[in-house]
């Protein structure tokens, strides 16, 4: 019960505590350290890519999530959460990461309030992202390697704060659009922990006009207030370069799996259609792989 309190306790305290006076840092920490808000950018050429013979199709938009600083969404959550666990007097971060882009953000908010931080990962994952390990450990976090995955990590990190709930907080991995003076039609995110996903689609859940579509590579279930939908890893890497080749902007290969969904939902949609896609963080620890799957296509 005492682990439910403490972190009920901190949710109720983001939504609540930091718009109070004391916590005006926050906005500033958000501006001029996270660099948030990120723009919402229409893709000219990716629009252009999915209209039919007749030049017409949906307008495509990307919320760049992955100009935030550290390259993902994911350090809006970090900072904001170091900062409730600073508040109630915590003075060391317990997390745990997948792919290292949660991590990363975590590692650097506690450097930034001067907070500890210990970061589970999963031998494999850490095998795969070592330049994320890397970024984790040059703000001077910890990285303890388990025998598993992200499932095996979590239930450490919790072990881990559980044993010390005095002093240790566990931080969890968890925007109106005026770009065109009205709301989007379509959101459409790709879904892990389902950070990024409820990042865009919170101010639309209860609005009836506005689909939410959640994207991944393998199911994990329907929820009722968004609709749920597949694509593969191929797909996902083919959407990668094309966003690169037609926009100039390099994905995360997560992110990549709800562009590549555009290539089933854009057909379907009448001319005019305001779709807006979540570029959740950036591609830098998935162009190797990217690099990897071309030269293996061209040995076929």
């Amino acid at each position: 019960m005492a682990t439910f309190v403490d972190q009920h306790l901190a949710w109720e305290l983001t939504s609540t505590v930091l718009h109070d006076s004391k916590f005006q840092e926050l906005t500033t920490a958000l501006r001029d350290y996270v660099e948030s808000e990120t723009p919402l950018y229409f893709a000219q050429r990716l629009t252009n890519h999915y209209n039919n013979s007749e030049g017409e199709g949906p307008e495509i938009y990307l919320k760049r999530g992955d100009l935030n600083h550290g390259g993902a969404h994911k350090i809006n959550n970090a900072i904001a959460q170091a900062m409730i666990a600073k508040w109630m007097g915590r003075k060391s971060i317990v997390a745990a990461t997948g792919a290292g882009q949660h991590g990363v953000a975590t590692a650097a908010a506690c450097t930034n309030l001067s907070l500890d931080c210990t970061i589970f990962m999963g031998a494999t994952d850490m095998e795969k992202w070592t330049s994320n390990v890397l970024l984790m450990k040059h703000p001077g976090a910890e990285v303890e390697a388990v025998d598993g995955t992200f499932k095996v990590a979590s239930s450490e990190a919790i072990k881990a704060w559980v044993g010390n709930l005095e002093t240790k907080y566990y931080l969890a991995g968890m925007t109106a659009m005026e770009k065109w003076g009205g709301r989007p039609d379509i959101l459409v995110a790709c879904i892990g922990s389902g950070s990024n996903a409820l990042g865009l689609f919170h101010e639309f859940i209860k609005d009836e006009d506005v689909s939410l579509i959640r994207v991944e590579a393998a199911g994990f279930g329907l929820d009722s207030w968004a609709e749920f939908h597949t694509t593969t890893d191929e797909a996902a890497v083919v959407a990668y370069i094309r966003l690169c080749h037609f926009e100039g902007i390099f994905p995360a290969l997560e992110a990549s799996h709800a562009l590549a969904f555009l290539e089933k939902l854009c057909p379907t949609l009448p001319n005019g259609t305001k779709v807006v896609v979540n570029i959740s963080g950036r591609g830098d620890k998935d162009a190797a792989i990217v690099f990897q799957y071309q030269l293996d296509r061209l040995s076929d």
